[in-house]
């Protein structure tokens, strides 16, 4: 195999591993290139190390999927396999057997591989609106703004971090396993969401509990039931952060007002130490982000947009427009850009 063709291989490896353990929408699998390399000699010794890489990968194996997700993938797979003219793959077909004989669950796992080989491993809802939330589900801006977090490690080492609206959890336990904060706190007002917060903060390795002695370079993470309609100064300063995150937060007015309320009064209770504020939202619309922009400046709260970033770690969708915002909350004597 040319060097230029292992290289196209491996990169179609990369994408279908990542993809499958996200269980991302199958469209957006590169089944085209797929098709291409299958025509090749080596056609089938690539769709086996797809087969390893995706439904066999260790981490799924240990976390299982959607089961209705692995039908779907590995019946396109086989479909893919069988418009060739080669010798059939019984691993394909067995694959399906066993997918086929496991029990559906409302309960799926997504994993997403860090650049240190370690994952983070997600128990979510199969369903996007549950439990009357949509707080059970990863969205493409979290992942965006774990992305930028992995890149700019220095934001995050050492701090404290709070994290409002968490959902499932996704950037907080990224930013955990490879930024090395001091402390974390995940933070959401959903029953439900909580529940499976503190399970998957579990699930990933880390205890709801203090430093633990033995390793210095694991954050003391805690888990907090924050309304931000009802969230007092006090509770607010009692969290000390350096810094704050939130991702995807911005989905109607009432929740982006309420979100500006909190920004005021942790200015306002922490004016010596303000923390540092990430916003990150995907521009599904005109009018997405400009009720913020618009009550942030009216609060006199300072914000930049932080340049996108070069280098996808994450399966969100390549053209989907998202934006992080820097918000300074002391200091505000200058307004936007």
């Amino acid at each position: 195999m040319a060097p230029e063709d292992h290289e196209g291989a491996t990169s179609l490896l990369q994408s279908f591993e990542r993809r499958f353990l996200a269980a991302r929408a199958l469209p957006s699998f590169p089944w085209q290139s797929l098709e291409e390399k299958l025509r090749e000699p080596s056609g089938s010794e690539l769709l086996l190390a797809i087969l390893q890489k995706t439904v066999k990968h260790p981490v799924c194996v240990q976390h299982l999927p959607s089961v209705k997700y692995a039908r779907c993938f590995l019946s396109k797979l086989i479909k893919k396999h069988e418009a060739v003219p080669t010798e059939p793959l019984d691993a394909l077909y067995e694959a399906l057997a066993e997918v086929l004989m496991a029990k559906e669950s409302s309960q799926c796992h997504r994993s997403y591989l860090l650049p240190s080989g370690d994952s983070v491993t997600l128990s979510e809802s199969t369903a996007i609106v549950s439990h009357g939330t949509t707080g059970l589900v990863t969205w493409d801006a979290a992942l965006y703004l774990a992305e930028w977090a992995i890149k700019n490690p220095a934001a995050f080492t050492d701090r404290t971090v709070l994290e409002l609206g968490s959902g499932a959890g996704l950037t907080g336990l990224a930013i955990c396993k490879a930024c090395y904060p001091r402390a974390f706190i995940f933070s959401d007002c959903h029953g439900q969401v909580l529940e499976q917060l503190r399970g998957n903060v579990l699930l990933n390795g880390f205890s709801l509990e203090l430093y633990t002695p033995t390793d210095p370079s694991s954050p003391k993470v805690t888990v907090a039931d924050l309304d931000w309609d009802e969230v007092t100064a006090a509770q607010l300063s009692a969290f000390q952060a350096d810094v704050v995150i939130a991702a995807d937060v911005l989905y109607c007015g009432e929740v982006t007002l309420s979100l500006v309320r909190v920004l005021k009064m942790l200015s306002a209770c922490q004016r010596m130490n303000a923390p540092v504020v990430y916003v990150a939202y995907t521009i599904r619309s005109q009018d997405t982000g400009k009720l913020f922009i618009t009550e942030l400046e009216r609060a006199g709260i300072y914000w930049e947009e932080v340049p996108p970033h070069a280098g996808q770690l994450f399966p969100y969708e390549e053209h989907s427009a998202i934006v992080i915002l820097k918000l300074v909350l002391n200091g505000c004597h200058s307004v936007g850009r």
